[in-house]
């Protein structure tokens, strides 16, 4: 029993989690609803999350277009299909790898940085002061913090996407020496709206789950001044987890669709 105990008690606090989670979102649906919106706020957190993680996304996009594009040539060039390179490069950036890996930073950049703001906030008493003064510290701070990262998220996932076929574009040139606009003719001639709806869609998920869990777990820091860190660090590692979770789902309702 006492060797089972250390899991079942892991278990138990992992079902607590989400339970607590799933409250957290209910309040934020709620709060949401009832005005007055914290507009000039939230356009400061919009310009605050989709600013300084564009650089990190627009990196990692290119670097992530050459990559794919330079390991996947010569397996191409071995079947004697590298005119295809394109369209295997556009789907598979567009469906697929935009989307996931933008997410992937962001949460590493954005709900890091929020669970330590919020942490902070919260051993400084900050939050509970203003509380006491009356104002609606979740809606103020919560709130705003995850419709930011709900709409800017699909922006960054589009700009990755054009700066990976970009990489992938550039080596094709260098390597095949195929023009940038034959290139990209046949990227757009591969997708179609059922590639990019349901890649934006889920992206939107992907802003609202980072954003819920780093607002989550700051909130709720306890522990003093460590519990900032504790607060930063297990919001990057639950969101990774929860992303998966959402793109499995995701992908799993799209072929559902595609079979019908």
């Amino acid at each position: 029993m006492n060797t089972y105990s250390p899991i079942l008690s892991g278990i138990k606090r992992f079902f607590i989690e989400i339970g607590e989670l799933s409250y957290f979102a209910r309040r934020f649906f709620k709060e949401v609803l009832k005005p007055p919106l914290e507009f000039k706020e939230l356009l400061r957190q919009c310009y605050h999350m989709g600013n300084r993680s564009l650089f990190l996304v627009l990196v990692t996009g290119f670097i992530i277009g050459l990559v794919l594009t330079l390991q996947s040539r010569p397996t191409l060039i071995e079947f004697g299909a590298v005119s295809w390179m394109p369209n295997m490069v556009g789907i598979s950036i567009v469906r697929e790898l935009g989307p996931v890996i933008t997410a992937l930073v962001c949460a590493g950049r954005i709900a890091s940085g929020i669970g330590a703001e919020l942490g902070s906030m919260r051993v400084t008493e900050q939050i509970d002061a203003m509380e006491v003064s009356g104002t609606n510290p979740f809606k103020y701070l919560v709130v705003t913090r995850i419709l930011a990262t709900t709409l800017m998220l699909p922006i960054l996932v589009l700009l990755g996407d054009a700066i990976a076929l970009y990489g992938s574009a550039l080596v094709e040139n260098i390597k095949g020496h195929v023009s940038f606009k034959l290139y990209f003719n046949q990227v757009f001639d591969a997708l179609e709206y059922g590639d990019l709806i349901p890649a934006t869609i889920k992206s939107f998920f992907f802003g609202f789950a980072i954003g819920l869990v780093g607002c989550f777990k700051g909130y709720y820091s306890k522990k003093g001044t460590a519990g900032v860190g504790v607060a930063a660090n297990t919001a990057v590692v639950f969101t990774s987890m929860l992303l998966f979770v959402i793109d499995f789902i995701a992908v799993f309702i799209t072929d559902i669709f595609y079979d019908l």
